[in-house]
């Protein structure tokens, strides 16, 4: 069978880092719309979408949100799966009826995050993982009927509702990725390098774990577009 569609839903305004990150971890067919740029598919011809990361925040008046959430709304009543990343998470939340709001906090860095070990999603990764964060919007309260998947002493980082994951942490972000944003970030200089000094090989290479989700999630998508083909 031919590697599953994916629509990825690009929402970093145009950062290199985002482009070569989820090219890399996710093994499918992908076709890239920058969202921020206005671009949305022009049909639901997809076996499933993922949701990027962003600079902005999902209760921000910016012109391309609305028709962003009016998609993935429609998407989400034709069945098709979802898996956000950091905003895609808190945007996907908000579009199914959850509320995002400042934590009032910044987190940064390597963090310990645990997950309840019951979840398709994060099957195969340690109930306490590693994994780079940087946020300071939180899903404050899951959508109805929504399950929580994973979290620490920040916030929730991780929920499913039906066929739609939402992830806090970055699992695609590699060591480049993740220093050059601590370098960019509007944080005190004792605390950029705080963080600078936990980006390390070795905790790279333990946050390696939960790239796992890529693959539990394409696999998810893949077992669903052969239900509907045996079906047809």
């Amino acid at each position: 069978m031919s590697p599953p569609r994916l629509a990825v839903l690009d929402a970093s305004h145009g950062d290199r880092n985002t482009k070569r990150n989820f090219r890399r971890e996710l093994d499918a067919s992908l076709t890239e719309f920058d969202v921020t740029a206005g671009q949305l598919p022009d049909s639901f011809d997809y076996d499933g979408a993922v949701v990027t990361g962003s600079r902005s925040s999902v209760y921000w008046d910016e012109p391309w949100i609305a028709p962003l959430k009016e998609w993935i709304g429609e998407a989400i009543d034709r069945d098709l799966p979802f898996l956000g990343i950091c905003y895609g998470h808190q945007l996907l939340a908000d579009v199914l009826g959850g509320t995002v709001e400042d934590m009032g906090v910044y987190e940064i860095g390597y963090n310990r995050i645990a997950h309840s070990g019951d979840s398709r999603l994060l099957s195969g990764i340690d109930r306490e993982f590693l994994a780079f964060t940087t946020h300071s919007d939180a899903v404050v309260d899951l959508p109805p009927g929504a399950e929580a998947l994973a979290e620490n002493e920040y916030s929730n980082h991780g929920f499913r509702k039906g066929r739609v994951f939402g992830l806090q942490f970055h699992p695609e972000y590699d060591i480049d990725t993740a220093e050059r944003l601590t370098r960019r970030k509007d944080i005190t200089e004792e605390r950029r390098r705080e963080v600078l000094a936990g980006i390390t090989e070795e905790n790279y290479a333990a946050a390696c774990e939960a790239k796992l989700v890529f693959e539990n999630f394409t696999e998810y998508v893949d077992e669903l577009r052969a239900r509907r083909v045996a079906a047809d």
